[in-house]
């Protein structure tokens, strides 16, 4: 008796769930909204990031690691524009409002006296 042979073919899920799809590298512009105007580059050497748009020229730059990748530093540009927003919205003062309703004017000729 012998040893049965093995199959030949491998399965085809194992081998597509391997493949990495490559992640994007050129982005939308949050300021003026152009597609793929965005670009990241990234120096592992100097350990710094610089996302630059090509249209308005709007810029950023942030500290990496071996491990970040160029839609890491997007994100970060992101989350850094929201909380300005956010920051200069909190530093002015809300204007004055309330569930009451505002107290009616009083009348010129009012009987009331």
């Amino acid at each position: 008796m012998g040893k049965r042979k093995k199959s030949s073919r491998k399965p085809a899920a194992a081998t597509a769930a391997r493949r990495r799809e490559p992640l994007d590298t050129a982005f939308t512009c949050l300021f003026c909204h152009h597609d793929k105007s965005v670009t990241v580059r990234v120096d592992r050497k100097e350990g710094v990031a610089q996302l630059v748009c090509r249209v308005c020229d709007q810029r950023y730059q942030s500290k990496v690691n071996h491990l970040t990748e160029p839609v890491d530093i997007y994100s970060e540009w992101l989350d850094a524009a929201d909380a300005a927003q956010k920051e200069d919205h909190g530093t002015r003062r809300p204007a004055a409002s309330s569930s009451r309703p505002a107290p009616a004017p009083p009348s010129v000729g009012s009987d009331d006296d």
